[in-house]
């Protein structure tokens, strides 16, 4: 399977060939290097790995990120995604029959049960348990001269990732273009990811799409099924992807881009420094 492919398949996998407690340490350090301002170090207590947050320990379980009351129910949960992400994006391989139909079934498997995973961790770390209580963190930015509202406590990475994307425009053609390009950048909206009933990090506004004026290409997977049902065939050719130095831009801050999932989503960026981490592309943020 080409690596492109398994992006997003192999959610809460990481790293595949390890055991289950080295994953447990692997993750919840990641978290806790992440965010040390609201995330206290990993810990390894009760027959698991564990962190806390404002004095709340939330264990690994298996990737579930369940507090204590919860452990035993983890068993209701879907694993939250800790996969692989490349540093850049393999060479494309068109699926073949074999790969395709197991794609097909994976797609159709997902509309028949929609990923469920706990809330309870993501909900603590952004202090966003409902949608009044997330409106209440989040600030409007302009960014890229657009107005976009994200939670308050990424507003300094999100200023710095424009700080060098206005860096490099003054150098390369490719990205002072892509600026020049973008139409909309929308951040906090309280809702669940497409086809699952697991809240999106727009909904915490720890997440931008940066849409652009016009475009013949593809940028959203789902989208994209409404006219081309076998999606994941539409090759990196026929998709909108920001130059290089954009995406390594917002990487180098924590911000991953949902280009390198099997779902893809090129206009998406998601605050997910603990995904750079366990990848060993630490970020060099602010922190």
């Amino acid at each position: 399977m080409a690596l492109a492919l398994c992006i997003g398949i192999c959610a809460g996998a990481y790293p595949q060939n390890a055991r289950d407690g080295d994953r447990g340490e692997a993750v919840m350090k990641a978290l806790a290097r992440g965010y040390p301002d609201r995330v206290g170090p990993a810990e390894y207590r009760n027959g698991d790995w564990a962190v806390s947050i404002r004095g709340v320990y939330y264990y690994y379980a298996q990737g579930r990120l369940l507090p204590e009351t919860l452990r035993n129910q983890a068993d209701q949960y879907d694993p939250q995604p800790f996969y692989p992400y490349p540093a850049n994006l393999p060479q494309w391989k068109t699926p073949g029959p074999e790969e395709s139909a197991r794609l097909k079934r994976q797609a159709e498997q997902r509309k028949l049960n929609p990923p469920k995973r706990s809330q309870h961790f993501y909900d603590a770390l952004w202090r966003a348990g409902t949608r009044a209580e997330s409106y209440d963190r989040v600030k409007t930015l302009r960014f890229l001269g657009k107005n976009t509202m994200i939670h308050y406590a990424i507003l300094e990475e999100l200023a710095l990732v424009e700080e060098r994307l206005n860096e490099l425009a003054q150098s390369n053609t490719g990205v002072r273009q892509w600026i020049a390009s973008v139409a909309t950048v929308t951040g906090w909206n309280w809702r669940t990811i497409a086809e699952t009933e697991s809240r999106s990090f727009h909904a915490y506004g720890a997440a931008i799409d940066v849409q652009p004026k016009s475009t013949t290409l593809e940028t959203y997977w789902l989208w994209t099924s409404k006219s081309i049902p076998e999606w994941w065939t539409v090759p990196y050719s026929r998709r909108l992807h920001p130059p290089d130095p954009v995406i390594k831009a917002f990487e180098a801050y924590g911000f991953i881009w949902g280009g390198k999932w099997l779902n893809f989503d090129t206009m998406h960026f998601e605050y997910r420094p603990e995904i750079l981490i366990l990848n060993n592309m630490p970020p060099r943020g602010p922190r």
